[in-house]
Order: structure tokens, then sequence, then C-alpha cells
């Protein structure tokens, strides 16, 4: 296994996970058992969900390092290098040899739904030797952003490195059992409505079951609940904030990496300065704006780059 040397600079977010090769087939319906569907189209796109949130914060305006592992094959070179061209620090993309890189095949429906299988590939010997190996870069983050397409141990390991002052934000996705001390160290925990049920116990549907997962997940620990909700926006609780964030009208080509763009986008806006709800409101934007377009990686409008990049007033 092989590592670049470590880059002197430090950046405002770091992003601890998955990369991989996004398989895109587009399908007039998804099959049943035994059932072949043909007449499809495929696309190959850059993916994963650490990668993917953590273009999406360069594009909102962050500086952006990504901690994680590609395979020593063209794609992982391919991804390597596509991350670079984002004006990503991928001093800590380390290359694992003998493994492929993550792939993900992502089935698509006209309305724009998807459906996906991972096949782990690099992703899995992220390890927490590597978190050690990163550890300047977590320690002075102002944000730390970890999601679950890699060890739970390495996720575990990261967040107990973090500094003192960086707001820890996990996107429980795909779900997984989260150990205790994860939980009490997040700062916001980022659901969807099936990982949120799955974490409260309770079906989750529209805004006011979102807020009562969301009272649910923050007695497990984390300072703030976000429960995405696609087409419905999101929610958001704390200790003294509650509200509803609604999407943007858009017209929806394709949902994938909706969800990432909107951590990555959120992570972005803590990073310069702004509040929860606030950085909500920009990640569901953000989110929204991916729809519009194939593939996994974000979409940020104008109007929102140009606020993004003024200061925040006192």
């Amino acid at each position: 296994m092989t590592r670049s040397p470590a880059h002197p600079a430090r950046a405002a977010v770091v992003v601890v996970g998955s990369i991989n090769v996004d398989q895109v087939v587009r399908i007039e319906h998804r099959p049943g058992p035994g059932e072949t569907v043909d007449d499809s189209t495929i696309e190959y796109h850059s993916g994963g969900k650490g990668a993917n949130q953590a273009v999406a914060a360069a594009r909102c305006g962050a500086s952006v390092a990504m901690v994680g592992r590609v395979g020593d094959d063209p794609p992982g070179h391919a991804q390597r290098a596509a991350l670079s061209e984002e004006a990503l620090d991928v001093s800590c993309v380390a290359v694992t040899e003998g493994v492929p890189t993550g792939l993900a095949i992502v089935m698509v429906t006209p309305d724009g739904e998807n459906s996906i299988i991972v096949t782990p590939g690099a992703n899995r010997f992220l390890a927490p030797t590597d978190i050690d190996a990163a550890a300047p870069l977590i320690a002075d983050a102002k944000v730390l952003v970890a999601q679950l397409e890699v060890p739970v141990e390495t996720v575990e390991h990261a967040v107990a490195g973090a500094g003192a002052q960086s707001v820890v934000v996990l996107n429980s996705a795909p779900f997984r059992e989260l150990p205790a001390p994860v939980l009490a160290a997040t700062t916001v925990l980022v659901a969807n409505g099936v990982e949120a049920a799955a974490l409260a116990g309770r079906p989750v549907g529209n805004p006011d079951d979102a807020f009562d997962a969301a009272t649910r997940i923050v007695s497990l620990g984390p300072r703030y609940a976000v429960v995405t909700l696609g087409p419905l926006g999101a929610v958001v609780l704390g200790a003294r904030e509650r509200a509803h964030v609604p999407a943007r009208e858009v017209h929806v080509l394709d949902t994938t990496g909706a969800g990432d763009a909107f951590v990555g986008a959120l992570a972005a806006a803590l990073s310069k300065g702004r509040d929860v709800v606030d950085a909500v409101r920009v990640g569901v934007d953000v989110g929204s704006a991916t729809t519009t377009s194939r593939g996994a990686r974000a979409v940020v409008p104008d109007d929102l780059r140009r606020e993004l990049s003024r200061p925040v007033s006192p």
C-alpha cells in the first residue's frame, strides 16, 4: 500500500470516506425477480459518498482534504486525478495494491429515482492507520465529515481525533449501528428518511415524522439532528433550533448524489461560520440543484456560490 507525501497545507473541511466509480444504468423500470430489462443505456461517473461530499464542499468554496483509498487500477488513478482537479488535497488518498477501486452500480428510472448496489473494493481497507497518517489535517479541521461506506472502526477513530474546535458532521449512510462514543462526539448527524427511521425506530414520511425521529436521534448524543426528505426539503433539530427548510422546485433528472451534495454543502457553509439552520438551507439548495444534472457530483447555483463567497456578518 502506497501513499503520497504529506501535504503541508491545512483544510477547513476534511472528509473521511469512500471513493467509487459509478456505473449508471438508465432503465425504464426496475426488473422484478427473473425479469430481464433491455434497451438500457450505461454511463460512467465519479462517485463514492465521501468523494461526492468532498467535491460538493470544494465547489461551495471551502478548502477540502480527502482521506480515503482507491485501488491500484486505472479507475483508481482516474478518481484520484479527478479529485485533484477539483482542487482537493489528495495527499491522504492512499492506493491499495491488488484491490479494485470501489464500484457502485446505479439504476436510474425515468422519474430520476435510483437504486444502488455498492462493491466496496479499496474502501473496505481504509483503516485507523490511515486516520493516524492524516491526524494533523483532522485535528486542525474546522469541519470533519464522515459517512459509513468505510469501516465503522475507522470512522470512530477519525471522530475521536477531531480537534476541540472541530464541527463533526456524520452522515449515517448507508445505515450501520453506531457506537455510543461516535454518537456522543457528533455535532450534526445527517440522515435521510430511511436512515432516520432505522435510528429512531419509527417510520418517517413527512416533516412531522422527521421531527419526531430527530428528537430521538438527539437523545442518542448528537448535538443536532438533520433529516433530509427529498422534495420536502429537510428538518433540523437542536436544543434551541427547530426548523423545516423546504426544497427548491426543480425539474428532477437524476437524484443520484443529491444527499451527498447536501452534506458537502452543509459542511462548507459550517466551515464559513454559518449557523446550522442556514447551513441546512445551503445544503437543501445544492441538493435540489444537483438533481437537475446527471451523475453524483454537486451542482452549485451561481447565486449561492456568490453568497458563500461573502463573509458572514457578525
